[in-house]
């Protein structure tokens, strides 16, 4: 299992939300990349990169910070956060991003999301951001009345295999990721799905392991302390 510290820019800084609330950032460092660099010191391989502000509103403000982190290089980076046409999508893989995450424009645009990932095989996923079980776009801010499950379990019928499922209720809380959603989610055949959302400790990232899910996001949990980077990387690996 692939852990992903996360790096989530607003205004050109790296900030953790509570449950996708802009009005919760909370602001960890003037310098991404800095981020980043103490992320591999740590072991880190992988790298899940959020443009919070292309998310809410499609702007590409952040383009020049994520081009200084895929300069930055030795980890797997991916990149979502406003990516709603072809040429964004080509903007991020020039640079040397190795997968680029489509939210909203996947789920108001389905063939766009079907069409990016027979163009660029291995290099889409979709993220499908959960409130109460449906999917929300925009940011988090508009609940759509599209079933989360179903909509996975539709990306997958579609050949878009990779999904990042984010239940916003546990996002940034710190009190544990939604556990039954990574079972249910298990079970829809040829899904590959990384975790994110809450997870808080080892023992969950145990868990998800054994889920068989392929990767799990780390956000405010290591910010904060409650997850020793390093350690996390071993357990994924089943080294710990």
């Amino acid at each position: 299992m692939d852990i992903y510290p996360a790096i989530d820019i607003l205004g050109g800084k790296a900030v953790r939300l509570t449950r996708g609330d802009y009005a919760t950032g909370e602001v960890f460092s003037d310098d991404p990349v800095k981020v980043l660099q103490g992320f591999r010191k740590q072991g880190a391989q992988f790298l899940h990169v959020v443009d919070l502000d292309g998310a809410k509103d499609g702007s590409i403000a952040n383009f020049a910070i994520i081009r200084r982190l895929a300069a930055e290089g030795g980890v797997f980076m991916e990149v979502g956060g406003g990516i709603r046409n072809e040429e964004r999508v080509r903007s991020y893989l020039e640079l040397g991003v190795g997968r680029v995450i489509l939210g909203t424009a996947a789920v108001r645009d389905f063939s766009f999301a079907e069409k990016m990932a027979a163009r660029y095989p291995g290099r889409i996923a979709v993220g499908v951001d959960a409130k109460d079980g449906f999917v929300a776009v925009d940011g988090w801010k508009t609940v759509t009345d599209t079933d989360a499950y179903l909509f996975c379990a539709r990306c997958a019928e579609a050949g878009i295999d990779k999904v990042i499922f984010t239940d916003i209720a546990t996002d940034g809380g710190m009190a544990g990721t939604n556990m039954e959603a990574f079972r249910k989610l298990s079970q829809i055949k040829g899904l590959d799905v990384i975790a994110s959302g809450g997870i808080s400790d080892e023992t969950e990232l145990r868990a998800l392991r054994v889920l068989s899910v392929s990767g799990a996001i780390l956000g405010k949990a290591i910010y904060k302390g409650l997850i020793d980077l390093s350690r996390a990387v071993q357990i994924g690996r089943g080294e710990l």
